[in-house]
């Protein structure tokens, strides 16, 4: 298989090019390579053949339906280009900065070994290899846990443990070297040239360009002045999305879902940092307070008691909601870096979650509620289902826009608050 690496200044479009927005799509629904995209491949690497330093590694593949030739590139110029690649071709994609729950405890990753981590042997000897979190921000909570080299080396050696039971995938690589010390590039550069021995790599850097560009079949330089040209090797003026074409050859990483990503989702959400022991702390202090102000009272103050315990447990799920938005993208990014198998059951089981904390609040609402009165008033089926859809209206809009839409935060804060403003 090869490796390509694409370096170039900054701003001139190497992520982009990895993702590119208008691209024709390399593959039909069959999974076969379409005939204008293996035109595209074929005229590109013909076009380059007649330069005698480009090195190109002829493969026959039985899912072509011709002979393909395959290259290991380098790009400069880059993330841009990386971008496009992405969204032209389904790959496995780990974004220069590549986001992942804080919360999760590296020993809890399922189908994972952290002992061939190169900096694992520091936290045995602190007794902490059990109990490090993956470490970082989401929904302005910072958690101590790794630092940013160290993610950025979990999250490689998670690529590199998940595609070594396959075959001839495309593996793109936006600055791996981004935050990782001199020490440890000898163990990134082992296992790039292990993973090129059965899957295509696409690498952009800005890092160690002379030691890629020495391991590299193909380096391919985008320029930030005009991106429409890049240059392979010594071919000047290539058309970029020819180039993308014949650069994106490669298969999509094939999940198996097993009760492990079950578990994994428990262990994670039920954690002490995933937010539910908050939810319930913060409960038990605010209807508390609710108890102490509201105690004993008298029939006649029955509108009182329901709207300020309703106020309650709006603020008390309120900010297990807000945190949805940043949940989602870090669950999709999670899901791109192999984490775990499926985004749509980890979002339909974080909803599933989210809606239990809320009954669990409505009905711990309509209980003090009852037990505040000197009387019934407010007691019976009737009432606790309307306290409960009345949470629902106010919150159930924030939880679907949050987890199952693209919206950004402000957005789900806009749309998903119209039932409260309707209902003024």
């Amino acid at each position: 298989m090869t490796l390509t690496v694409c370096v170039g200044a900054s701003g001139s479009g190497k992520s982009s090019v990895v993702f590119p927005p208008n691209l024709l799509q390399r593959r039909s629904r069959a999974g076969r390579r379409s005939a204008s995209s293996s035109f595209a491949l074929r005229y590109v690497h013909l076009s380059l053949a007649h330069s005698r330093h480009v090195k190109l590694l002829l493969i026959p593949s039985p899912s072509l339906s011709s002979t393909a030739f395959i290259p290991y590139y380098i790009l400069l110029g880059k993330t841009t280009f990386l971008n496009d690649v992405h969204k032209s071709h389904k790959c496995t994609y780990i974004r220069q900065y590549h986001n992942l729950r804080p919360y999760i405890k590296v020993s809890a990753i399922p189908a994972f070994d952290p002992t061939q981590l190169p900096y694992w042997d520091i936290y045995i000897k602190e007794k902490k290899d059990k109990s490090i979190l993956v470490g970082g921000t989401i929904a302005g909570q910072f958690m101590a846990g790794l630092s940013g080299g160290q993610r950025k080396l979990l999250l490689f050696e998670l690529i590199f443990q998940r595609t070594a039971s396959q075959d001839n995938l495309l593996i793109v690589l936006d600055e791996p070297f981004a935050g990782v010390t001199d020490d440890f590039v000898p163990f990134i550069v082992g296992r790039l040239n292990e993973m090129r021995k059965k899957h295509n790599i696409l690498l952009v850097t800005n890092d160690h360009v002379e030691t890629l560009k020495t391991m590299a079949d193909n380096t391919v330089i985008v320029s930030a002045i005009d991106r429409t040209k890049v240059k392979i090797n010594e071919k000047e003026g290539v058309d970029r999305d020819t180039a993308l074409l014949a650069m994106s050859i490669g298969d999509e990483y094939t999940q198996n879902s097993n009760n492990q990503d079950l578990k994994f989702f428990l262990d994670v959400e039920l954690s002490k940092n995933g937010g539910v022991f908050g939810v319930a702390g913060f409960a038990v202090f605010s209807f508390g307070l609710f108890l102490l102000t509201f105690w004993n009272s008298n029939g006649g103050s029955e509108p009182l008691v329901l709207i300020a315990g309703g106020i309650v447990s709006f603020f008390t799920a309120n900010p297990y909601f807000l945190q949805l938005t940043d949940w989602r993208i870090y669950q999709n990014e999670e899901a791109e870096a192999l984490l775990h198998s499926s985004k749509m059951m980890n979002k339909a089981l974080k909803f599933g979650l989210t809606m239990t904390i809320l009954v669990i609040i409505c009905s711990l609402q309509y209980g003090v509620i009852n037990a505040c009165l000197t009387v019934d008033t407010l007691a019976g089926s009737n009432f606790y289902f309307g306290i409960l859809f009345d949470s629902l209206s106010l919150l159930i809009t924030v939880a679907l826009l949050g987890l199952f839409t693209n919206m950004s935060f402000e957005a789900v804060q806009i749309f998903g608050g119209m039932p409260f403003l309707m209902m003024m």
